[in-house]
C-alpha cells in the first residue's frame, strides 16, 4: 500500500471551508492526478462550533499551532493577514512541509523571506491564488513566459472597486451611495480601505511586478491611490470622452531597462480597450511581452469556490513534486531592477477645470502647458459665466511634469478651481 500524502489547511472561512470540500468530494480525481492518495487530516479554525458544509467536524481545531507543525506534506495558509500566518507558515516550512497560501498581503511585505527560507529547507511555496482569484496568472508569469521578456502589466485586481466604478458609470451614482450598495450586497466590508484606497490592488501588484521582473517588490515599493475621490462628474466626463474609470494596478519595466515602476490609481480607459468591458466584481490583467505581445488574462478575483480552485490546483503542483522528488520554480530576483518613483511615469492626463469666462483665458492655460513641457491633445469648452470650463487631455509626459502643471494651474487667477485630475492609460491596442 503506498501512503496517502496529507495535507492541513490553516483556516476554515469562506476560502478554507471550500478548499477542504472540494478536497473531499474530489479526492478520487485528485489522486489520480497527482499519482498518491491524498487526505485531508485537519482544519484550523477560531470557531470550532461552527457548522461548515461539506467538512467532518472531526478534523476541525482551534490549535494552528500543532497543525503547522505537524509535518504535513502540505500545509494550505488561508487565514489572511500578517500574523499569526507568517509564524505559523515558518514553523510548517522548519516542519518541511510544503506551503500553499492565498495570502496577498503576506507575499507583499514578506514573500523574499518566505522564499529564501522554503529554498532553505527544500520545500515548496505556491501562491496563486494570492492574485486574481481563479484566474490562471502567477504561473503563466513565471513559467509560460519564462523565456520572453514582459515590458508592461496593466490589470483590475480588485472586485469591489470594479464593482463600484462599474456601477456609478452605468447607473450615474456617486461613489457614498455605490459602496453602500456594495456593503449591503457583500461585495465591499464594513471597513472597505483595504479596498477602496487601494492597498488591496498595491499588495497583488508587487506580487505581479515580482514575479514578471524577476525583482524583489513590497507594497511599500509601489505607489498608491484609491478611488475615494473619484466623483459622479468625473465618470460623466470620462463617458462623454468616450473612457471608462478602473482602479489599475500597473508595473512597467523603464525605457533603460535598469528600473521598474509599479502604481496602483484610478485611470481613464479607452472604451476600445480590453480592460474597459470587465465590469462588476470581475478580474482582468493585460500582459504585454516582447515576443509573445499582448494577452489578456480574465475571470473571477475572488468568492470563495473560485479562489478555492486556484487553491487546489498549487495543492496538485506541490503534491506532484512532492512523488517526484523535486522542487517548483524557486523565486526569480537575479535582475534586482531598481524601483523608481512615479513621476518617472509616463502617462497622459485628463483635467476638467472651471475658468473665469474671459478673453485670454485659453492662451494663458496654453502657457502653462508649455512652460512645463506637457502638449495638450485635445480641449473642448463648457458652459458660460461662472460655469465655464474647459476638459483638457494631454499628450504623454512624465508624471513629474504633469503634476507640475496641475500646481501652477490651481494658482493661476484665470482657474477658479480644478474639478478633476486622472491619469489616462491602455492607448490603442
Amino acid at each position: 500500500m503506498v501512503s496517502p500524502l496529507s495535507v492541513v489547511l490553516l483556516g476554515g472561512g469562506t476560502v478554507g471551508a471550500s478548499v477542504a470540500k472540494l478536497l473531499v468530494e474530489q479526492a478520487q480525481d485528485l489522486s489520480a492526478r497527482i499519482g498518491r492518495p491524498i487526505v485531508l487530516n485537519g482544519v484550523a479554525v477560531q470557531d470550532i462550533k461552527k457548522s461548515r458544509d461539506g467538512v467532518d467536524p472531526k478534523l476541525l481545531t482551534t490549535d494552528a499551532t500543532k497543525l503547522a507543525q505537524s509535518g504535513a506534506d502540505i500545509v494550505v495558509e488561508v487565514i489572511g493577514g500578517i500574523e499569526p500566518a507568517k509564524t505559523l507558515i515558518e514553523m510548517a516550512i522548519t516542519h518541511g512541509s510544503s506551503i500553499v497560501t492565498a495570502n496577498k498581503a503576506l507575499l507583499a511585505e514578506h514573500g523574499a523571506h518566505l522564499h529564501k527560507l522554503a529554498e532553505e529547507k527544500g520545500v515548496d511555496l505556491y501562491y496563486e491564488a494570492a492574485v486574481a482569484g481563479a484566474i490562471p496568472l502567477l504561473r503563466p508569469l513565471r513559467e509560460s513566459l519564462a523565456g520572453d521578456k514582459v515590458m508592461r502589466l496593466l490589470g483590475i485586481v480588485n472586485g469591489t472597486t470594479n464593482f463600484i466604478l462599474s456601477k456609478m458609470y452605468s447607473d450615474g451614482a456617486n461613489y457614498a451611495d455605490v459602496l453602500a450598495e456594495a456593503q449591503a450586497l457583500g461585495y465591499a466590508e464594513a471597513d472597505p480601505t483595504a479596498d477602496v484606497e487601494g492597498f488591496d490592488s498595491a499588495a497583488k501588484a508587487a506580487i505581479l511586478a515580482g514575479l514578471a521582473f524577476h525583482t524583489n517588490v513590497t507594497s511599500a515599493d509601489v505607489y498608491r491611490e484609491g478611488i475615494s475621490k473619484v466623483t459622479a462628474a468625473d465618470i460623466a466626463a470620462a463617458k462623454s470622452l468616450g473612457y471608462v474609470i478602473k482602479l489599475l494596478a500597473i508595473a512597467e519595466i523603464t525605457p533603460d531597462d535598469l528600473g521598474i515602476i509599479v502604481r496602483v490609481h484610478p485611470a481613464m480607459v479607452p472604451q476600445s480597450h480590453p480592460l474597459a468591458s470587465v465590469r462588476d466584481a470581475f478580474n482582468a490583467v493585460f500582459v504585454e511581452a516582447q515576443a509573445a505581445g499582448q494577452m489578456m488574462f480574465y475571470g473571477r478575483g475572488a468568492g470563495g469556490v473560485p479562489t478555492a480552485s486556484s487553491v487546489l490546483g498549487d495543492i496538485v503542483a506541490a503534491a506532484r513534486n512532492r512523488v517526484a522528488g523535486s522542487l517548483g520554480p524557486a523565486q526569480s530576483t537575479y535582475a534586482d531592477l531598481k524601483i523608481r518613483g512615479i513621476g518617472e511615469a509616463v502617462t497622459a492626463y485628463y483635467l476638467n477645470l472651471r475658468v473665469a469666462d474671459e478673453s485670454g483665458v485659453l492662451a494663458a492655460i496654453s502657457s502653462a502647458f508649455a512652460k512645463h513641457d506637457v502638449s495638450i491633445q485635445a480641449v473642448r469648452q463648457d458652459g458660460v459665466g461662472d460655469d465655464a470650463g474647459l476638459i483638457i487631455r494631454t499628450h504623454k509626459a512624465t508624471d513629474a511634469k504633469l503634476q507640475a502643471t496641475v500646481e501652477t494651474l490651481s494658482k493661476m487667477p484665470e482657474v477658479r478651481d480644478v474639478i478633476g485630475v486622472m491619469r489616462v492609460e491602455g492607448g490603442a491596442v
